[in-house]
Order: structure tokens, then C-alpha cells, then sequence
């Protein structure tokens, strides 16, 4: 239950001046008090198998739950059977999950044996703004330990330092619930300390919502981008280049290409002009922006340049430190801050394909999706406080239109806020109120659900973020629309207003797909890998029936060619079925075959992606439907999408 907007276990004594709302296991609280019990489950059955291993820390994850452990040897495949079976006897057992409020000096000798537990004992105050889920043991107030207490016995048979609250019992967590990898994690996120063992797992209410997500798991897998990419040519990461650098062969090229041209088209008929800017910076750009204060840990090392030497080896002058961009934005501002502006010129709006480095850590790198090396579609705006809203509602639709131009349609906005801690944010409370209003007031206008979210704001401003659903119902967020006053400051940027003063503008941050290379990632796996057929990298490929048919058939492919259609005519070698088979796996949107009746007809037949067809199309009625399929940015995977 919620009891003051605080969550408590059931055990938790209330009265009838407290405000108690109910928390069901199928919430979002819910799910996650289920995921951190059976994680405590998980750690009881590995120290009930192997009592000298150590525990690290155990919360809750989207879909599921973790445990870190310090163990003499890693764990296997054969290990998690002997859990499961463990863990199923817990469960069964009904043990009861008790809190009990300890000292640190009780803690600290209750754990004497566990020394990442004392590590945390010693964090109490700070944990809340740790890296790797501290809080979930430990927070700002008092420490307390779970004891598993044996129902028939009142013995406690295993206990943990936790902060909870967890269910009533072991039986609750019911067999909803499955161990499903093991991996090795650094103590609190850091290269610095011990490598542990971490065991993943996940937990629903009911078998059957295991059974969903495990079903939406190997859908997942069938679609995992990094598979598609090698199955389809599409992309790579050669060791030669180095971890997180991608390259992209000429399939992925054309998809690439024709996301960027398609945005490039619609941001200019949006009002925004592209600029370019250098993949390299004097550091002092980056000290003035802050980031390397605040991103230092997540910048490139510095490439020493311009130093000077006499003929015996000796500095006549020091050399600058230049740093690779982890950001466009502070030279978008040096493009604003080139010469005067006045209030005529806002609102500037800067869009550019830049690409920008960051130094991410190799056990974070994945496929497309995280890379050290990716390009962002970044936009910022330049404008007056009146003119915010404005802007601001144009960009939600405009990022809302192009998202839909790609086949996403399933949308919901979140805005981040400041809280009642003022200390932590910098403006005036008018500002924040302005600011927020205006946000929200976009937010709402645009008829999307909308989440709140107070103290998730930077620190200098509010912003709306976007997230989308894909085929199979995950959640990604994607655009965001960040409010910013802080580098108009920094940089002491002015417009001249009407009134002839001088004053500042306010920023806006903003990018459509996050970055080109994620949002290609995502695209993929929403279509897996059967993309509309504007952005197939072959969208046409003719099949004769037998070679003498391949120069009637080439014709209607060259008139495609000519219509800037990608068509391909297959003269190779193999047999037509197996020609069908191969530009079936690659997921062509159309295969055009031609034999005797075609060609007497003047004819050809559609072979699409799942197997159905229409034969004896006339010659310019199937060039008239293959362009308006691309023209309309049609998903064409079976006759019916076509033909119907």
C-alpha cells in the first residue's frame, strides 16, 4: 500500500489520519515490489546452494529483476537449473517477508561477513544519487533489514539488508516468473571494483503474462537489428575500426540516404536551414558550454595540437588541447552569436546531420543503439520567451508528422518539471512557471497521453520527451524537446527587441530520431527488416522464368530505373526458384516475373513478400502501382496491400 504517498508494506500499522491507497501486483508499483521480492528469492537459494557467496545488490529492472554476487567460480547454464529448483521450493515454502529497523552498528555486525552490504551501511545519505541501484538497499533515513521468516517455525531462515517494501509472503510471487541469463557486472557500475556474477530474471502476476513476454522475447530476437544487419547487408563493425564505430554498405547506404533526404525536405519545408560544423573543438568551447565539467567522463581524451619546437627539441610554443564533439549545440550558438541579431530574426531555427563522439564504456556498447560514433539529427531553435509556446507546439508536430511519414503511430509525451527542492535547479521561479506552462500547454494541445514527471528536469529547464510503441508493443523514446535558458547565458547571447534593448533568447534543443544510427536500428526491428518500399534498398527485382525471357522483362526494369525506381533484373545462374527464395530472405518488396503468357500479354505477375501474387498486370499499370506504393510510403507485404 501507499501510505502517505510513501510505499509501506501490508504489515505497516496505519490510523485513521493517514491517507492509504491501494498498490496491486499488476501496477507499475506492483510489479516492481513483485520483481525486487523474487530477486531476494533468488539471492536466498544461491547462498542456501553456495554459502560463501557474497551479495552484492538486487532491485527491480524493466521486465524483471537482477542479483549481483562475488563467487569463487562464474555461474553456468546447469547452475540457474539448480536455482530454479531452489527458488520454486522457497516460493512454495510461503516464507514472510519481515522488516526490521536496525542501527548501523547492528547492521554493520548483523553483516559482518558481507562486505559490499557494510560497503553500502557506509553510503546511507548518498545512496539515492548512486549509479547502480543503491537505493534500493539503502537511503536517507533508517536502515532496515528483511528477515525470511519460516511460517510453520517463526525461524528466520535468511534475511538481507534491504530498504523494501516487498509482498507478504514467498507464495505471492507465484509462478509467474522464470531466471533467464547470466552476465558479469562491475560493484556499482564502476571498472574500477570486482567483477561479480549477475543473474537476470523476470516475474508477472500469472503464467500466462510470462508466457506473453517470453513469446514477445523471441519475436524480439527474431528481430534484433544487429542479426537483420549482417542477414541483409545492411551495416557492420569491422575490429579494424574499433568498438562502437559503425560502417555502412551500400543496402544501408540507400536507407540511410533516403531518411536523410526525406527529413532533410521536410525540415527545410519546416523553416529550418541546415548549417555544418567541425568534428573537432579548441577545449575552451567545451569549458564554456560545461560540458567538459559535467560530460568530461564521457568525452574522448584530448588530441594535443599546435606545438611548437626549435631544432634541439625545445617548446617555443604550447600546444592547445582540442577535443572530438559530444555535442553539436555549442557551435550552433557560435553561428548565432557570429553577429548582431535582432528580434526580426527569431525564431533562428539550426538544423544540421552532425556527427558526434562519445567515449561510452565497452560493456554499454550495443549494435546501433549505443555506439561511441553516431550522427544527430539536431535541430535548435533560437527564439524570444513570447514566442516558446509557439515553437514549441510547432516542433511536437512537426516530429509527430515525420514519425508517422516512417510507419510509427502509437505515441505518448512525457514532461519533466522541477520539484520543491529549489536548491537543485537555477532561473527564477517565473521562468520554471512560464516555461513549464507553456510545455505542458503544447503537451496537451496535442491530444497524446501525457506523464508528468516532477525533479526530472535538467537542471536550467523543462522538456517534453516523446516515445513511441514499435510492432511488437516496446517502448522507445525518441524526440526531445528541451528548454533551454543556461547556454544563451553561458554564451551571453542577445537579440535587440523592439524596444531597442538588449536581451537574451532562449533556446531549444531538439532531435527528431535521437540519432540517425538508433533510429535506423529501431526501424528495423519495427519492420523487421521488411521496410515500406521507399525506404527498401531494392524495391523492384525481375525474375524470368528462363533466360530468353530476360530481355523483355529487363526492359520493364529499365523503365522503372528510369522513374528513379531501385530495380535489379536476376540473371544469374540459379534456378527461379531459388531466385524467388534468395530476394524473398532479403526482403524485396516486389518481384516481377515474367514467362511465355507476359510476354505475349504484354504482362508481368507480382510475387510479394509473403508468398502471394498477381499475375498479368499490364506493363504500365504495374510501373504506375510500384511508384505510387513509394510515393504514398506504402508497407507492401502481401497482394492484398497492393491489390486489394
Amino acid at each position: 500500500m501507499r501510505v502517505n504517498g510513501e510505499l509501506k508494506d501490508l504489515a505497516t500499522t496505519v490510523t485513521d489520519a493517514d491517507v492509504v491507497e491501494a498498490v496491486t501486483i499488476d501496477s507499475p508499483d506492483g510489479l516492481n515490489i513483485l520483481r525486487h521480492s523474487a530477486a531476494h528469492v533468488l539471492a536466498q537459494a544461491v547462498q542456501s546452494i553456495n554459502p560463501e557467496a557474497k551479495l552484492g545488490i538486487g532491485p527491480p529492472v524493466t521486465d524483471g529483476f537482477y542479483y549481483d554476487f562475488d563467487v569463487a567460480a562464474p555461474f553456468t547454464p546447469d547452475d540457474l537449473k539448480a536455482l530454479d529448483k531452489e527458488m520454486a521450493r522457497i516460493i512454495r515454502a510461503g516464507q514472510r517477508f519481515m522488516r526490521r529497523v536496525v542501527t548501523d552498528d547492528e547492521a554493520r555486525e548483523e553483516l559482518a561477513s558481507e562486505p559490499y552490504k557494510l560497503e553500502l551501511i557506509g553510503l546511507k545519505g548518498s545512496a539515492s544519487s548512486g549509479d547502480d541501484n543503491e537505493s534500493v538497499e539503502v537511503g536517507a533515513g533508517e536502515l532496515t533489514i528483511y528477515d525470511n521468516v519460516d511460517p510453520k517455525t517463526g525461524e528466520t531462515v535468511w534475511k538481507d539488508l534491504c530498504r523494501g517494501p516487498h509482498l507478504p509472503n514467498t507464495r505471492m510471487i507465484g509462478n509467474g516468473w522464470s531466471l533467464t541469463r547470466i552476465a558479469a557486472a562491475y560493484w556499482r557500475g564502476s571498472e574500477k571494483n570486482p567483477q561479480l556474477q549477475r543473474i537476470y530474471g523476470t516475474a508477472w502476476p500469472t503464467k500466462d503474462e510470462l508466457r506473453a513476454y517470453q513469446h514477445r522475447l523471441e519475436e524480439a530476437a527474431k528481430r534484433d537489428h544487429r542479426k537483420l544487419g549482417r542477414d541483409l547487408d545492411l551495416f557492420s563493425f569491422p575490429e579494424e575500426i574499433g568498438s562502437g564505430l559503425s560502417v555502412w554498405h551500400p543496402r544501408g547506404g540507400v536507407v540511410r540516404m533516403e531518411m536523410e533526404q526525406h527529413a532533410r525536405r521536410r525540415h527545410i519545408e519546416g523553416g529550418y536551414t541546415y548549417v555544418y560544423t567541425p568534428h573537432i573543438s579548441k577545449e575552451d568551447l567545451f569549458l564554456t558550454s560545461n560540458h567538459l565539467v559535467t560530460y568530461k567522463d564521457g568525452m574522448f581524451p584530448p588530441i594535443v595540437m599546435d606545438e611548437e619546437r626549435d631544432a634541439e627539441g625545445n617548446i617555443t610554443k604550447q600546444g592547445q588541447d582540442y577535443y572530438l564533439k559530444p555535442m553539436n549545440c555549442p557551435m550552433h550558438i557560435l553561428i548565432y552569436k557570429e553577429r548582431g541579431r535582432s528580434y526580426r530574426d527569431l525564431p533562428m531555427r539550426l538544423a544540421e546531420n552532425g556527427t558526434v563522439y562519445r567515449n561510452e564504456l565497452s560493456g554499454a556498447l550495443h549494435g546501433l543503439t549505443r555506439v561511441r560514433g553516431f550522427t544527430q539529427d539536431d535541430s535548435h531553435l533560437f527564439v524570444t520567451p513570447e514566442q516558446l509556446e509557439e515553437e514549441a507546439t510547432k516542433v511536437i508536430d512537426f516530429v509527430i508528422s515525420m514519425l508517422r511519414d516512417f510507419g510509427l503511430d502509437d505515441f505518448e509525451l512525457e514532461l519533466s518539471m522541477r520539484d520543491d527542492e529549489k536548491d537543485k535547479w537555477i532561473g527564477s521561479d517565473e521562468f520554471w512557471e512560464y516555461s513549464t506552462n507553456a510545455l505542458r500547454n503544447v503537451a496537451r494541445a496535442s491530444g497524446l497521453k501525457l506523464t508528468e514527471m516532477p525533479g526530472e528536469a535538467a537542471f536550467y529547464g523543462p522538456k517534453i520527451d516523446l516515445k513511441t510503441r514499435d510492432a511488437i508493443g516496446r517502448t522507445w523514446q525518441l524526440s526531445t524537446v528541451q528548454v533551454d535558458p543556461n547556454l544563451p547565458e553561458r554564451f551571453d547571447l542577445e537579440f535587440t527587441d523592439r524596444d531597442g534593448q538588449k536581451k537574451r533568447p532562449i533556446m531549444i534543443h531538439r532531435a527528431l530520431f535521437g540519432s540517425i544510427e538508433r533510429f535506423f536500428a529501431i526501424l528495423l526491428e519495427h519492420y523487421a527488416g521488411a521496410f515500406p518500399v521507399w525506404l527498401a534498398p531494392v524495391q523492384v527485382v525481375g525474375i524470368p522464368v528462363a533466360d530468353e525471357y530476360a530481355p523483355y522483362l529487363g526492359a520493364i526494369i529499365e523503365q522503372l530505373k528510369g522513374f528513379g525506381v531501385r530495380a535489379d533484373l536476376d540473371v544469374s545462374d540459379d534456378r527461379m526458384q531459388k531466385k524467388i527464395r534468395t530476394h524473398t530472405t532479403q526482403k524485396v518488396p516486389f518481384q516481377l516475373i515474367a514467362g511465355e503468357n507476359d510476354r505475349s500479354a504484354e504482362t508481368v505477375s507480382f510475387r510479394f513478400r509473403d508468398g502471394t501474387q498477381e499475375n498479368g498486370v499490364p506493363i504500365n499499370a504495374a510501373i504506375e502501382k510500384v511508384r505510387g506504393a513509394i510515393a504514398e510510403r506504402l508497407l507492401v507485404n502481401t497482394r492484398d496491400d497492393l491489390f486489394a
